[in-house]
């Protein structure tokens, strides 16, 4: 497994905070299917616009969403590097626990007393 250091120890706490947010996650899912302007992001949440764009300020911050700023509009998108290294880093982890559970299951399997009856 490799090792982090303490920068990207903080890059994925702020990932995996962003993501721990339902709205955010709503987010995320909306920007899947497209950019999108902050208005239509928002629509769907009963929540005032400042406190929408704190959200989307965490998205941000986190590098799981970029924005541009056209005329009046600000416009999102989502980063799906940011997407493909949180990805990476789970599948790290799956795949230890997953050696680890078959070798677990080789050893439970090779000691099992009902197949010497």
């Amino acid at each position: 497994m490799a090792n982090y250091s303490a920068s990207d120890s903080a890059t994925l706490d702020r990932a995996f905070h962003a993501l721990g947010d339902a709205t955010r996650r709503g987010v995320i899912a909306q920007l899947s299917l497209g950019e999108a302007s902050i208005a239509e992001l928002a629509e769907p949440y009963d929540m005032a616009l400042p406190s929408f764009l704190q959200h989307v300020r965490v998205l941000e911050k986190a590098g799981l969403v970029s924005s541009r700023k056209e005329g009046r509009v600000r416009h999102c998108r989502l980063e799906a590097a940011r997407l493909a290294e949180l990805k990476s880093w789970i599948t790290q982890y799956q795949q230890a626990w997953a050696a680890r559970l078959d070798r677990l299951d080789t050893f439970l399997n090779a000691t099992d007393p009902k197949k010497d009856t």
